[in-house]
């Protein structure tokens, strides 16, 4: 497979299995094939126990696959040391996640900042300002988590995600702890850095509402991604 600038993700061949609690082999990625192109939403769906989650986890480089290839950016993460893959999510991967993983003892700026502190990156102040005026958390930003709402924790962790410019964002079913009103303003967010900033977004969800503002479905089950469906053909 070769690498194409036009991809932010490439895989082919994802393999990945564990062993269960009676010590059973489970696959949990058997052979799974996925491109996702610069500028380009993807919505993720599959039942309970169906691979999304895990198929999340190894494109992103959180976890690692058994066998396959996986490029972010036209970079072969599967062949890179856990200090290179490190470096590599810190500067050209977004997470938002549906706990939010925000440090508790920090406020909601030092949260949005923290990932490029780490990787010894300035942040960028005008691109900062501009996310917190459009995700409307100005008067919230020297709150810590506690003190704020759901639906203002996860639309920092969305600041966070982005205020890198990443090649691409990962975000599992990161609607799940909010209400009907602050996911179409979270995924609305999202839409827009795809449409405006040729960002590129893969959501994992369970719900129809939410992988309608995605380009395509990819649908898992045992493992193994169906064809990519229409977004129109939701019920």
């Amino acid at each position: 497979m070769s690498s194409d600038a036009a991809l932010a993700v490439e895989a082919a061949e994802v393999r990945k299995s564990y062993l269960s609690a009676l010590g059973e082999r489970v696959v949990a990625l058997d052979g799974v094939d996925l491109t996702v192109a610069r500028g380009e939403m993807v919505a993720i769906m599959g039942p309970s126990g169906s691979g999304k989650s895990t198929l999340l986890n190894v494109l992103a480089g959180l976890d690692r696959a058994d066998q396959g290839r996986i490029l972010i950016g036209g970079t072969d993460i599967t062949r890179l040391s856990d200090r290179r893959l490190t470096r590599l999510r810190r500067t050209r991967v977004g997470f938002v996640f549906q706990g939010f993983n925000l440090l508790p003892q920090l406020t909601a700026r030092q949260n949005i900042v923290l990932p490029l502190e780490l990787a010894r990156r300035r942040a960028d102040t005008a691109r900062l300002d501009e996310l917190v005026a459009v995700l409307g958390l100005g008067d919230r930003l020297e709150h810590r988590p506690g003190e704020l709402s759901g639906g203002q924790q996860q639309r920092v962790a969305v600041a966070r995600a982005l205020l890198p410019r990443p090649d691409i964002v990962f975000a599992d079913e990161p609607t799940g702890a909010l209400d009907s009103q602050s996911s179409a303003e979270l995924l609305g967010f999202l839409r827009r850095a795809v449409d405006t900033e040729g960002q590129s977004v893969v959501l994992v969800t369970h719900d129809q509402d939410a992988a309608r503002w995605a380009d395509r479905i990819v649908r898992i089950a045992d493992g193994r991604a169906t064809s990519p469906a229409d977004v129109a053909a939701l019920p």
